[in-house]
């Protein structure tokens, strides 16, 4: 089942990505992303409900504030990963966001170094997704404007040449990485030492089960939605409107059913290196959705760039990093 998994994971995860733009490309709604956040949270927090009721996953506080450091990367990093959407095509951002696994690649080898035992193709693969992402930052910036503009007429949206547009994404993809990372020691194995500075930081009991990590990010996530929602239709009165609502929650719902059968297919720890890689993919889909709904079109080195990043984190995936 492992590679049924994988596949809706990656479907799901790519399918979040384009309601997701959806929901909040309008340039004119400045809290969009906070009300994608309620969106999620909503949503997640239903789940979290079920799987405490009825699959009984074992929650509580401790586990709560324990988890509580990586819950808020994550969230934040989705926040602002919301908030860039309205600057910059999915097509470009999407495979930048993904890069995440090779700046958690990064973050290993400063920690505990390069292993003897790391194959020289992942140096590549880490290689490869950091100048894939430069070049999509000079690609963007170099582009005539006039072209821009013919390019983008199709998607009846239009982005001028931004530093924030590149910057958001990046900052998403960073935030992201220390999540990994830090959810890498908090629900550590044996290979990773135990005189880590997060561990002793943060972490000083036993291993914190997956089920309940990932119970205890919903909650989180609830809770931040709860705050958004308050701020953002109540101190700011903002308006619910249905037609950008519904595209808000259908990527909440394809975010959450994805993290799900992204845990199961990753479960099974003997097919991890294919499907690791299958599910690191799912940027590749989120870009042919928006060529196909959105209308997106890139020029040839926008292309060339992502193909690179891809092929990277496909690499990173394979490899198991």
């Amino acid at each position: 089942m492992w590679f049924w998994f994988s596949v809706i994971a990656l479907v799901c995860w790519s399918g979040s990505d384009l309601f997701s733009k959806i929901g909040c490309r309008d340039a004119s709604d400045k809290y969009s992303h906070l009300k994608m956040v309620a969106a999620v949270g909503i949503v997640m927090g239903l789940h979290a409900a079920y799987e405490v009721l009825f699959n009984g996953v074992a929650i509580n506080l401790s586990i709560i504030l324990t988890y509580l450091p990586v819950s808020l990367l994550y969230i934040v990093s989705m926040a602002i990963g919301y908030l860039g959407l309205r600057y910059i095509e999915l097509s470009v951002s999407s495979p930048i966001c993904n890069s995440s696994g090779a700046i958690v690649a990064v973050l290993t080898f400063l920690m505990f170094g390069i292993s003897d035992e790391l194959p020289p193709l992942a140096l590549v693969a880490v290689a490869l997704v950091c100048a894939g992402v430069v070049g999509l930052g000079i690609v963007e910036f170099r582009e005539d404007e006039e072209l821009r503009r013919l390019r983008q007429d199709a998607s009846n949206y239009h982005y001028a040449k931004s530093f924030v547009a590149i910057l958001i994404p990046i900052i998403y993809c960073l935030l992201d990485a220390l999540g990994t990372f830090a959810d890498s020691l908090v629900l550590f194995d044996e290979a990773v030492p135990s005189e880590t500075t997060f561990r002793l930081l943060f972490w000083h009991g036993e291993k914190l089960a997956e089920d309940s990590a990932n119970v205890a990010y919903e909650l989180t996530f609830l809770f931040m939605g709860v705050l958004a929602v308050a701020y953002t239709y109540g101190i700011k009165k903002q308006k619910a409107v249905v037609k950008m609502e519904v595209p808000k929650f259908t990527g909440a719902v394809f975010e959450t059913v994805g993290q799900f059968f992204y845990i199961y297919a990753l479960a099974d720890s003997a097919h991890v290196a294919f499907s690791a890689p299958i599910i690191s993919s799912y940027c590749v889909a989120s870009v042919l959705w928006s060529r196909i709904f959105l209308k997106e079109k890139l020029s040839w080195k926008h292309y060339a760039a992502i193909a690179v990043v891809v092929a990277g984190i496909v690499i990173l995936g394979v490899l198991d990093i």
